[in-house]
């Protein structure tokens, strides 16, 4: 509708403004003026403007520096550049900087009418796009979960029965592909859904912090115990308790986890009362537990009470398609949290993202949106912002062979990369790894990486 659309007239001359301002009002445009460049800065801080009409020469800011600071402002502005001093250089420089079409004085009405509606009708189309698209996610969206996969869809529509039931239930799949996110997905569809939700890191804490962490302890249990402890199955009462990688648990933490399960009761370190818990375990784990019961390296029968039922994430590798939608998703979060205005990613961008093959699933695709977010100064995110690997940018990168060994050396590959790309700086690396510190140094000390 033409009475939303906000139309910002900069010019030094007043014929000129008044012109445009008289033809832009009759053609139904909310229309102001600003008479140089500083005014017009002023008006944009103020509120938004969808179409501004510039005089390339200007006294104090000429109109090529009013563009930049308006994009800088207003990334979705759209620029119509209008002098008196046609050449092809600053037409060409107007482009380059951003501006949407060039006019050369003296034009007429209907020329600036026609100019308008096209560009007015292309940013609908932008706004349409924009819309089908978050339509799209919606569609294929469980919570915080967006794919377009069949894979995932069936992932999707059994976390919505198991949801209903108050069995337990283990996520399988590697590290970043969501999983703690599937959990609270389920948690969030069950009837425990006003209940608590407590996540537990597994690998996060020795096996002394891990059982006091979840079981409580007593006061004087242990020297540093000042005071009793609830422990996680007792603040996820009445709610649901997420075991994160549930496989690097010691057998002996096994054990009491076992009994815990079983007999819905806890007992705090240093303590001799049980505690009776009501809460529903998600247990998650990216290792193999079948084969870790069969090497004994796991106990069966707890293996058996936390796979009830049995949910697998499929790697972001094998399903290639939600590249774009989750890179657009991310793209409008980041939006939001670092109050900017990127509107897409390039073409050539997108190629590369396709084309990497992201042994750190979903949540490194997040990472390199969130530093391309970070870096960009407009309204895009290009190519040379992933922060990918020259051999990715090049698509020199081979796909992966399937298989417990490969997985292995990738997840190995991608530690090592990120681990040389920060100096060896460890609370950097796990932060772009998005896992702890403790976790790190594991998979370094599980990979015998060492700094080259």
């Amino acid at each position: 509708m033409k009475k939303d659309v906000k139309i910002l007239v900069v010019d030094d001359e007043e014929i000129v403004r008044t012109s445009l301002l008289d033809w832009l009002q009759e053609d139904g445009y909310q229309v102001d003026a600003a008479e140089d460049g500083f005014k017009a800065l002023e008006k944009i801080k103020e509120q938004p403007w969808d179409i501004a009409l510039v005089d390339l020469k200007m006294p104090k800011m000429d109109g090529l520096q009013l563009l930049q600071k308006m994009k800088e402002i207003e990334p979705a502005i759209q620029v119509i550049m209008i002098t008196a001093y046609a050449t092809v250089n600053t037409a060409v420089q107007a482009i380059k900087d951003g501006a949407y079409d060039y006019l050369v004085k003296p034009f007429n009405p209907e020329e600036i009418s026609l100019l308008i509606e096209r560009l007015v009708q292309s940013q609908e189309l932008v706004k349409e796009i924009s819309l089908l698209r978050k339509q799209l996610e919606k569609q294929y969206q469980f919570h915080d979960l967006i794919s377009k996969n069949r894979g995932m869809q069936a992932v999707f529509d059994l976390a919505h029965t198991v949801s209903k039931s108050n069995s337990n239930v283990l996520i399988l799949g590697e590290s970043g592909t969501g999983k703690e996110l599937l959990a609270r997905a389920i948690h969030n569809e069950s009837l425990r859904a006003d209940g608590p939700f407590v996540p537990v890191s597994c690998v996060a804490l020795t096996e002394t912090l891990l059982e006091s962490e979840l079981f409580g302890h007593e006061k004087g249990a242990f020297t540093d115990a000042v005071a009793q402890k609830k422990g996680k199955f007792e603040l996820a009462d009445g709610g649901t308790i997420f075991l994160d990688e549930i496989g690097d648990i010691s057998p002996k933490l096994q054990l009491n986890l076992l009994r815990v399960i079983q007999e819905r009761e806890v007992t705090r370190v240093g303590g001799t009362n049980p505690v009776k818990v009501d809460a529903r375990v998600i247990a998650a784990t990216n290792r193999n537990l079948k084969k870790a019961v069969e090497d004994g390296t796991f106990r069966d029968d707890l293996y058996y009470r936390l796979n009830v039922i049995s949910v697998e994430i499929p790697p972001l590798r094998e399903r290639k398609e939600d590249i774009p939608l989750l890179a657009h998703h991310f793209l409008e979060q980041f939006n939001i949290t670092m109050e900017k205005k990127v509107e897409r990613i390039s073409e050539e961008a997108l190629d590369i993202l396709m084309r990497y093959d992201w042994p750190g699933n979903v949540r490194e695709l997040e990472n390199v949106v969130e530093r391309a977010m970070v870096i960009t100064k407009a309204n895009l995110i290009k190519a040379e912002e992933l922060h990918l690997s020259p051999e990715v940018a090049r698509g020199d990168v081979s796909p992966p062979t399937l298989g417990d060994k490969s997985l292995r050396a990738m997840e190995k590959s991608h530690i090592e990369r990120i681990l040389n790309e920060n100096n060896w700086n460890i609370q950097k690396s796990a932060e772009v790894l998005n896992i702890d510190r403790v976790t790190l140094y594991n998979k370094i000390k599980k990979y015998n990486l060492k700094k080259t």
